[in-house]
């Protein structure tokens, strides 16, 4: 993961099919790059209607009707502007097409912990290992960024490719919530998984609580929390 802040190259107009445009000689402006998809500031121009009003994608969400373009602005000015959260835009690396969003939830700096959420409101783009970069390098930006020690999320049993992309990115299932989502005729279960740091620096022979202070006092790990 690289973290910066500048505009990706593009040429020509790029659009969504949802139909937003990246006009041309105007580049996304992007803070985190990946192999797959890069992740850059909400803009107020996105399809925001569009994607959350795709069935497709409101089943997995939990919202069950239609999203209006008042409902769409409201959402966008609600999110840009809360200071315990932070939204990304979600961008396609191959064509630089904005696909999704992608956040991290009552962020509390105090307590250091965070709620990970994402949509990728293009249906092309997913099955493409999108999502499970998306969450990789948003685990990154927590633990490295925000000095966070654990990220949860919350998804429905019946999402399975979701389930997937999440265990591929590291979370586990810590637990779960029974029969309180209804679809397709059917009670679900929400899952709830997690990251948190002391898994990744876990030593394989754990030594003393003494000894690990003395070690540790004045030290910082700055190592990634997905490089090992």
């Amino acid at each position: 993961m690289r973290m910066d802040a500048h505009p990706a190259r593009t040429h020509g107009h790029r659009r969504t099919a949802h139909g937003s445009k990246q006009p041309e000689g105007e580049a996304p402006f992007v803070n985190i790059v990946g192999e797959l998809v890069a992740l850059g500031p909400l803009r107020r121009d996105l399809p925001y209607q569009w994607w959350y009003s795709d069935f497709s994608t409101t089943r997995t969400t939990g919202k069950s009707r239609p999203m209006t373009v008042e409902e769409a602005a409201a959402w966008y000015e609600r999110h840009a502007l809360n200071d315990r959260e932070a939204h990304f835009t979600i961008y396609e690396r191959v064509t630089w097409r904005p696909i999704g969003t992608t956040m991290l939830m009552d962020i509390d700096m105090e307590n250091r912990r965070a709620e990970f959420g994402i949509v990728i409101g293009e249906p092309a783009s997913r099955g493409k290992g999108y999502g499970t970069e998306t969450a990789r390098l948003m685990l990154d930006y927590a633990f490295t960024a925000h000095g966070l020690s654990n990220v949860m999320l919350i998804v429905n049993a019946y999402n399975l490719a979701g389930l997937r992309a999440y265990e591929k990115a590291g979370f586990r299932e810590f637990g779960r919530r029974r029969q309180c989502r209804f679809m397709g005729d059917k009670m679900w279960d929400h899952v709830y998984m997690e990251w948190h740091r002391r898994r990744v620096y876990q030593p394989c022979v754990e030594p003393s609580i003494r000894t690990r202070r003395r070690a540790t006092v004045g030290e910082r790990d700055t190592r990634s929390p997905l490089s090992g």
